[in-house]
This record gives structure tokens, sequence and C-alpha cells, in this order.
């Protein structure tokens, strides 16, 4: 008999009255059974977290950089386990599972060095005019108050730890929603919370239905959101709370542009790796997985037999193996929407390449060319293992079909020229710009986030906790300057 998971409450566990069961998207297996909230759960939890704030908020520094030390330290000692959870409940396979249990083993380091650090205060003169002397002013900044974090089912574990880790160092209370597909990872975190010592109500677990969401998006008690999922529903909730600060992350359709002077068979060789590698990894579950490939008229004939000889290299199949690439989507229905894109691209001109069929809920890697501006495959993020290839006849117009979108996440761009790179930077509208490889690359310290239809805000472990806070300024009277 299948246990069932507790969820956390104001940092202890607890059971609802429903469960719900969480199933592997490769064989349909069961995974785990959740226990769910009920409503007057949530509102201890939100209570809490509204009770404790202040008093987290003065939690010494060395007291939340200890806890996420620690969360930091278990994650990595239990890395093949939490894994193996990961690639169960979300069907990544574990070459990308064991990467992310790394990635959230730093995002927590990060934030505990942040912790230390962070909020250290600057001092300013004031005696710069004649009303000013005698005074000094003291800038420190402050949480808004307890931040409500929505994480995405494509990275269960990271993606969790991205939210709670930067509101644990900045002193912000925070109830994190997992989402429904994969919140096993998610409760993990808590597993590893309950072992430290942050005060009762600074952090809570809860595995609610999106349809139970509202309610908690309006809450004037949680005056920070942090929403990691579509574009849809990111800007459903921003308009709906036009009052609040939120940090939306939302879609993208990653570009990765190849010039002309890339053009060594070394070169070709490598950017068609990568890219096959980064359209494909996460079932193309990412929001910076290469969608298109922009390349120089010059290297586009020598590079796309290349590109589509890489992805037909990717090892599709079961994700608990290590040699599998490439394992299902998330759901059935996340495949079939990707087979109907990919469809509607064909019957509307679109040379398919390879890949093109589904077995239930996996989607063959996939490459086409020819695609139509107008088909869906060419203005939505397609969220799956697809893949199109466009000419482009020099770097102005390579730039130009980047920025042809409404999303802007961020782009690679194959170039050896320090000059296009600077250029590349200034003229293309995304969040971050690759040089040298795929817009798949992001390092968890470093800003992360997007412009347009991407988002708005920046994760990264300081730039969220500046989400999280505000400036508050103390201006000191009388001092002998």
């Amino acid at each position: 008999m299948t246990s069932t998971h507790a969820f956390w409450l104001a940092g202890r566990q607890a059971t609802g009255e429903d469960t719900f069961d969480v199933t592997s998207p490769w064989d349909g297996r069961l995974v785990g059974r959740v226990s769910v909230p009920t409503d007057a759960q949530v509102e201890e939890a939100v209570a809490a977290a509204y009770a404790v704030r202040d008093e987290f908020a003065a939690t010494p520094a060395h007291v939340r950089a200890a806890a996420l030390d620690h969360v930091s330290k278990r994650l990595a000692e239990r890395t093949e386990e939490i894994a193996r959870l990961i690639s169960a409940e979300n069907g990544k396979p574990m070459k990308w599972a064991r990467g992310e249990v790394g990635r959230a083993v730093s995002v927590f380091r990060f934030a505990a060095e942040e912790a230390r650090r962070f909020n250290g205060g600057e001092a300013q003169r004031l005696d710069t005019d004649l009303g000013g002397q005698g005074r000094l002013a003291l800038t420190r900044r402050f949480p808004k108050g307890v931040v409500l974090g929505i994480a995405p089912f494509n990275f269960p574990l990271n993606l969790c730890a991205h939210k709670v880790a930067p509101a644990i160092a900045a002193g912000a209370p925070i109830i994190l929603k997992p989402a429904p597909a994969t919140p096993l990872s998610g409760l993990i975190i808590g597993d590893l919370l309950a072992e430290t010592e942050l005060p009762a109500g600074s952090w809570s677990i809860l595995p609610v239905a999106n349809d139970r969401m509202p309610a908690l998006v309006r809450d004037e008690r949680l005056p920070v959101i942090s929403f990691t999922g579509s574009e849809k529903v990111g800007y459903a909730i921003m308009d709906s709370v036009p009052r609040k600060h939120c940090t939306l992350e939302l879609g993208g359709n990653g570009a990765a542009v190849v010039l002309a002077d890339w053009s060594s068979d070394e070169d070709l060789d490598r950017a068609a790796n990568r890219i096959a590698t980064f359209s494909n990894y996460q079932g193309g579950q990412s929001c910076i997985s290469v969608q298109r490939v922009i390349a120089d008229t010059s290297v586009y004939d020598r590079l796309l037999p290349r590109i589509v000889a890489a992805v037909e290299a990717q090892v599709t199949g079961d994700p608990g193996d290590d040699a599998t690439d490439v394992g299902p989507l998330v759901s059935e229905e996340a495949a079939q929407r990707v087979e109907t894109w990919v469809q509607e691209a064909v019957d509307a001109g679109a040379r398919l390449l390879t890949g093109g069929k589904r077995d239930g809920a996996s989607y063959a890697p996939t490459v086409l060319t020819d695609v139509p501006a107008d088909v869906t495959l060419s203005c939505e993020e397609v969220f799956g293992p697809v893949l199109t290839v466009q000419k482009a006849d020099g770097e102005a117009e390579a730039f130009a079909a980047v920025n042809d979108s409404k999303y802007g996440l961020q782009a690679g761009v194959f170039t050896h020229d320090l000059q296009t790179a600077f250029r590349a930077h200034r003229a293309l509208e995304v969040g971050g710009v690759v040089v040298g490889d795929v817009p798949s690359y992001r390092a968890d310290q470093m800003p992360y986030g997007g412009v347009k239809q991407s988002g708005v805000g920046r994760e990264g472990v300081r730039f969220a906790m500046e989400d999280y806070t505000y400036e508050r300024v103390l201006v000191l009277t009388g001092l002998a300057l």
C-alpha cells in the first residue's frame, strides 16, 4: 500500500481530508499519494506567515544562513534518491535530474552566502547641500511581506528552490505552491527545512489545486507573488492584483543564431551538438530550450544536416535509464498538443526532416524547416522537443528574426567576434544573450528573466531578494561628519 505524503503547514507536517495521486508520465505507475490541505489549513498557514513576518525579518542572518546551508548539504547527501524522485514524477532523464539536484544545492548555498552579506546598509552623506549639514542617510532593505511562490512542473525541485531560498535569505516568510503534477520534489524541501531552527510560520509548502489559487493570489496578507509558468496564467495573476508586487518568469521561444564566422567543421559540429542537446533536454520543456535556429546563409547548408544527425542521435526512452537523453513530456495531453502544432505546420507547407511521431506522452525529437511565420509553432512556445531552422542573410537579418517574436527570454549567438557579441547584446530584445553557445545556459546566481511577453522581474538569488524587499532610509541628525 502506498503511504500518503503529508504537506508542510507552518513548519510542521499535516494532512488534510483529501488526497491525489502522482503518476509517472513514462509508464503511468503510481509514484506517490499526496494529502491536500483544507481551506482551514490554508488559512492557518497564511495567518501564521503573516503573524511571524516581523519576527522573521529580524531573525539574525547567521540563523537564516545556517538553515540554508543545512538544506544545501542535505540535498547533496540525498542526490541520487531525490533525482530518482524527480525522474519518476516528472519523466526527466536521470542525467538531467541529477543535474537539477546539483543546481538546487547551489541555489541554497548561494542563498546562505547572500543572507550573510545582503542588506549590510549603505551610508550616504547629506551635507552636499547646506540643508543637509550634520546629517547622514543609512539605507537598508526590508522584506515587503509574505511571499506566495508558485512553481512549475518542469524543474520541480530547482524552481521551488528559487522561490524558497531567496525568501528565507531575505527574511521574508514564504508559502510555496508546487505544481500539482510534481509536488513530491517540492515537499522534499520541507523535509529538510523542518530539520532547521527557523521560526514556525516562516514557511509552508501547500500542494493545492490550481483552481484554488485565485483566493490565495488575492489575499492582502500576501503582498509578493513569484510565479513561474505560462504567459496566460502569469498575466492573469498580475491583472487580478495590480497593486501587488509580481515577479513573472514566463515563456520563451529561444533562438540560437549561427553567424558566418562560425564556419569551420569543428565550429559547426559544436553548434549542431549543442543545439540538438538543448532543444531536447527536459523533453524540450524548458523556457530557454532551443526552439529556433537562425543560420547565416553561408553556413546553413553545412549546418542543417549536422543538426538533423545530432538530433537523431539523441537517445529516447526510459527516463530511469542513465543512457536516456530524452524522456516523455509531463503528460499525454502535452504530447498531443505538440503533435497538433507540428501537424499544423506541415499542413501549411513546413518540411519535416526528422521526428514528428508521438507514442503516448513521448514525442520524438523533431526538426522542421520552411515553417510559415503565421503557424502556431512559429508564434508560440512549443514546450516540447521540436526545433525549426531558418536562413538569414547576414547579422542584421538574423538579429531581426530573433526580435520578431512576442517573447524575449534568452538568445544564443554563435560567433567568435567580440564586436559582434557587443552588437548582439545591444540589439537583441531579450533578458540574456549567451555568446558562443545556445540560449539554454543559466547560472543560478545570475539575473534571469525576460522582456516583452516573457515576464517581469528577475530571479537569481540576490536579484530575487531585491524583488522581495524594499529600501528604507534612516536619516541621522546632528552628527559631526
